[in-house]
């Protein structure tokens, strides 16, 4: 799913008409409706995103809005910043990347994905 659609989605659940919506956030309605058909990337300003996330009653930590600041970075190609806190998925990171890439990881390498993973 892209960040445009969930937000639309979002949005539509929240019974918010686009320029109701863009009205309260402060968004531009021609702008935002490209964001949300995929023709204009997704801001990428924590300010904003959080000003949206409230306007959408997504709580703080929330599955939402982890989604859509993964959106944002998925867009960016970027590593979300909730990632970059946590020293151990950081130093297990190449191996996932190798993993995802199709590389088969060591028994120990593969372990390790996997404590992490149990541990969330």
């Amino acid at each position: 799913m892209s960040f445009g659609t969930f937000i639309k989605e979002k949005r539509l659940e929240a019974g918010l008409s686009l320029r109701n919506f863009c009205s309260k956030a402060e968004l531009d309605p021609s702008n935002w409706s490209k964001i949300e058909r995929d023709r204009l990337a997704a801001p990428d300003d924590r300010e904003k995103l959080e000003k949206i996330a409230s306007l959408l009653k997504f709580e703080k930590g929330s599955n939402d809005w982890l989604k859509l600041f993964d959106l944002v970075a998925i867009s960016k190609q970027k590593i979300p910043d909730y990632v970059y806190s946590d020293d151990e998925v950081i130093k297990a990171l190449p191996i996932f990347f190798r993993t995802a890439s199709g590389s088969k990881p060591t028994e120990d390498e593969l372990e390790t994905i996997m404590k992490i993973l149990r541990g969330r």
